[in-house]
């Protein structure tokens, strides 16, 4: 059984860059869209000064956060491979096993982290998609009133399309995503050489004058700036599929030239001409040029909008494998040997919220006045974690950790708070979404901790079972009994139920128990462990061990069993799982809400029998009443 290694591994590196250019970077690519409109929007007067102040913060945002922060920094924090806030989260864990309070901690932070994503994975979609086809607006006035139908019909068929999953369609990423950021350059670049004179903000005294002379109002515009560096998570998100070297060589090589070029491009127009404040970005094209710039845009934030629901299929799925939350259904696509998943829950809830956005907010100004400050939070949870593990596993050296922390720390709460001046205008919504999926995760952890003690203190041990079974022999029947079993110790209840109730036993039994490792994958070498209990060699415990990363397919796991000696006759076997009836007593201590959500989570959680893909004709499966 091969492991689903990342694709990095199989090609050259020039090709992962170039594929990276059309995944990683879709996100903070189209950020030109929108980003130095909304900055001036936010009271800024569009004289010469202002302009250099305000490229000068855009700059050195996207050189201090992006390029340093995550590409030269975060990134080296990869959990064998992996990146994302889900990996950087397992990561710090294996840094704090013998530190408790620190444990919770990272969990904590870690959750709150995804929820932020998911947030961030609502807006993006809207803002890019809405702030691409308002060129309509440009290129034809009387056309205004198809923006929103536009918008609405185009991300419903995209949501649509991520049923497929088509590798015909994604192969087509990386060109259309490499003429856009080309396009960027050429059209900054032709009106940088008009006006030359707006290179000069790469001078930090623009942006700390411009700061100083706004007070209070350069506070406020600060979360406006933020929104040329939405899409630096994803940078690190998608770490696993490309690898450091193809993202550091695609950003420094390509991207990020490209983007400077764009923003001071816009720029020089408005220095040269006020009046373009209405959409930089569209006017900087030339009238003959403006109907492609449409299709080129609506395209790239097209695929910025399926890169970042592909994330957060992958966020959940990591979420998943780790018990974090429910089990959902997942569906490998056509792309599953590049790690690509579809998650049917989450894409028809994101497609609803998406939709809803659209229409209440109905242009991106609206929106960006929404966005931003889902983005900052997962920020600072990145350099939190990511200072957990500078000091918990490189062991660096206490000045250069605090040194670390207290840069980016001070830069992302700086974002953070501007940012929250936009929750009574919009913020408040991704606040409310990442609470309510927070609630749910740490609902989902504390019941299962909950479950997991109620069965410990059920649990008997083999030995002591068997024992009883010499006093009270049962009649044995031939084949192999497979019982799932989430705890690592003892006899589970469902094997016990069945003995109890059908006063039989298989000739050879099996507890199974798989488990989810702090890391995205593991080797085969280290895939199974079995132990025997007894005289009789009736009894065994096997563990199947898979990283955060892999299909935990049981059938092909259980292959390797053989080869460890332990024989099973895949037509002889049967497996029990137990299915849990849940109830609590009056003196629980968890809160009602708490207990009805836990009750619905467990019981809308997806099948064992289809997420372990265990062959459903050889399954048993026994109800068991379990009072918490």
């Amino acid at each position: 059984m091969a492991l689903n290694h990342p694709i990095q591994s199989k090609q050259p590196l020039s090709t992962l860059a170039f594929g990276a250019i059309g995944v990683v970077f879709a996100d903070i690519g189209t950020s030109p869209l929108y980003a130095v409109k909304e900055i001036f929007h936010g009271g800024v007067a569009n004289d010469a000064t202002h302009i250099l102040g305000v490229l000068s913060l855009i700059f050195w945002a996207l050189t201090l956060v992006v390029a340093t922060k995550y590409t030269v920094f975060i990134m080296r924090a990869d959990n064998k491979g992996e990146g994302g806030i889900i990996a950087l989260m397992a990561l710090a864990l294996q840094g704090s096993r013998d530190h408790p309070e620190r444990k919770q901690l990272v969990i904590t932070l870690g959750l709150l982290g995804a929820a932020l994503f998911y947030g961030d994975s609502i807006i993006t979609p809207a803002i890019s998609v809405v702030s691409a086809l308002e060129g309509i607006k440009v290129a034809s006035p009387r056309f205004e009133n198809l923006v929103i139908p536009l918008t609405l019909i185009l991300l419903i068929a995209m949501f649509v399309l991520q049923t497929k999953g088509s590798r015909q369609i994604n192969k087509f990423f990386p060109h259309v995503m490499c003429v856009w950021f080309a396009t960027l350059g050429l059209l900054g670049l032709i009106n940088i050489a008009k006006h030359p004179d707006v290179l000069n903000a790469v001078n930090p005294y623009y942006a700390f004058n411009l700061l100083a002379e706004l007070g209070w109002k350069g506070f406020v515009i600060m979360g406006g700036v933020v929104l040329a560096i939405t899409g630096a998570e994803t940078l690190y998100a998608d770490m696993g599929n490309f690898g450091l070297k193809a993202i550091r060589l695609a950003w420094f090589g390509f991207v990020f030239p490209t983007l400077l070029l764009n923003y001071f491009g816009q720029g020089a127009l408005l220095i040269h001409a006020p009046e373009t404040l209405s959409n930089p970005f569209y006017l900087l094209a030339p009238s003959w040029a403006m109907y492609p710039m449409l299709l080129l845009a609506t395209l790239a934030t097209l695929i910025t909008s399926q890169a970042v629901i592909s994330g957060a299929f992958t966020v959940t799925r990591q979420a998943i494998q780790l018990g974090y939350c429910p089990r959902m259904e997942i569906r490998h696509t056509a792309n599953a040997e590049a790690g690509r998943v579809f998650v049917p829950v989450i894409n028809w809830s994101l497609m609803a919220a998406v939709l809803i956005l659209v229409v209440s907010f109905r242009n991106s100004s609206a929106l960006a006045s929404a966005y931003g400050i889902a983005v900052t939070g997962t920020m600072i949870v990145d350099t939190i974690l990511a200072f957990i593990v500078i000091k918990a596993l490189w062991q660096w050296n206490k000045f250069t950790s605090i040194a670390f922390l207290s840069v980016f720390l001070f830069i992302d709460l700086m974002f953070l708070l501007s940012n929250s001046l936009k929750i009574p205008n919009g913020g408040w919504l991704s606040l409310v979404v990442a609470a309510a999926l927070f609630a749910v995760m740490t609902t989902w952890i504390k019941g299962k901790e909950m479950l997991a003690k109620y069965l410990d203190e059920k649990r008997i041990l083999f030995e002591d079972l068997q024992e009883q079974l010499k006093d009270r022999p049962l009649a044995q029947v031939p084949g192999t009994a497979i019982y799932m079993a989430r705890s690592l110790h003892g006899v589970p209840q469902v094997l016990l139920h069945n003995l109890e109730h059908n006063h039989v036993m298989h000739e050879k039994i099996i507890v199974l128990t798989i488990v989810t490792k702090e890391e995205p994958y593991v080797d085969e070498a280290h895939r199974v462990k079995i132990r025997s209990f007894g005289d009789t060699g009736n009894f065994f415990r096997v563990k199947l061990y898979f990283g955060f990363q892999e299909e935990q397919d049981v059938r092909r796991a259980l292959q390797l069993c053989c080869h460890e000696g332990l024989d099973i006759n895949p037509k002889t076997v049967s497996f029990f799982i137990g299915s849990e009836r849940l109830s609590f007593r009056r003196n629980n201590p968890m809160p009602g809400w708490q207990r009805s959500l836990f009750r619905f989570l467990t019981h809308n959680s997806a099948s064992a029998i289809a997420f372990f893909r265990i062959p459903v004709e050889r399954v048993i499966e026994l109800g068991i009443r379990v009072e918490l």
